[in-house]
């Protein structure tokens, strides 16, 4: 008796792989998220959207001065720009969006915030490092502006538009085509390039680094500082899960700052 011939079923291809399982770049689809696959089987729209991506952000800021409804400006941008994760793919999970990750997220940056808020205080109470804190910028502001910044401009416009973008569509973005440390490198990049013509207003703003030369080599102190600073809250987002995270440790930096400014110029009166 010859023996049955194996059965084979019907939608299974030459390979003994099904087309179901399989997506057009030829990249197994189940149990793999939209991000951090790495450079096997990248689409060519997400190398656009990532590429995108950075080009905008590494210019909008330098090239647009937003002075008027800067929080509801940023808070559309913000919404816009997760609009269009979205429809290229990445889904909350991917952007630190997941809702069982918010407390660990908030554990992690709350504490990572405490001692950023510790050293401006500090820096205020103590007469040597107050000048270190003078800011023509701040020392403008009466009460109610100064309130609106610590209380609406810094936490709407600044902070949750700026931790959606970088940490969350540009990091995720990239993590999709890049594998890492060359995705924190590069978006870590942009966040410093991103802070180009805001740090040159605040040198004239205060009087500091008066020749070109010495204004060239502040900003770019400054960049690589901001953008070893973005490296840190990237790291804090992966290590968390959560935007959470990054979030209160950069509303930590730049609502403390204002205030410890304030508080410096109080004392020293």
């Amino acid at each position: 008796m010859s023996s049955p011939a194996p059965h084979r079923p019907a939608d299974v291809g030459p390979a003994g792989v099904r087309p179901a399982d399989v997506d057009t770049a030829g990249v197994g689809t189940a149990g793999v998220g939209t991000a951090g696959v790495g450079t096997a089987g990248v689409g060519t729209a997400d190398v656009a959207f990532a590429a995108a991506a950075c080009l905008v952000l590494a210019a909008y800021n330098n090239l647009v001065a937003l002075r008027r409804w800067y929080p509801a400006v940023k808070l559309s941008a913000a919404a816009a720009l997760l609009a269009a994760a979205s429809a290229s793919g990445l889904t909350p999970a991917d952007l630190g969006l997941r809702r069982d990750r918010l407390r660990p997220g908030l554990r992690l940056g709350s504490a990572a915030a405490a001692p950023v808020v510790a050293a401006f205080a500090l820096a205020a109470l103590t007469p040597a490092t107050r000048p270190l804190l003078n800011d023509q910028r701040v020392a403008g502001l009466n009460g109610r502006q100064l309130a609106y910044h610590v209380l609406l401009r810094i936490p709407l416009g600044t902070v949750t538009w700026e931790e959606t973008a970088f940490r969350g569509v540009l990091h995720a973005a990239l993590r999709r085509v890049l594998a890492e440390p060359a995705a924190t490198v590069t978006s870590s990049a942009v966040f410093g390039i991103w802070h180009i013509r805001p740090t040159a207003e605040a040198l004239a703003v205060n009087r500091l680094a008066p020749t070109r030369g010495a204004r060239i080599t502040a900003v770019c102190g400054v960049v690589a500082g901001t953008a070893a600073a973005g490296a840190l809250l990237s790291y804090l987002r992966e290590r968390s899960g959560s935007l959470a995270a990054p979030a209160l440790v950069h509303l930590a930096a730049n609502c403390t700052a204002p205030l410890a400014s304030a508080l410096a110029r109080a004392l020293d009166r």
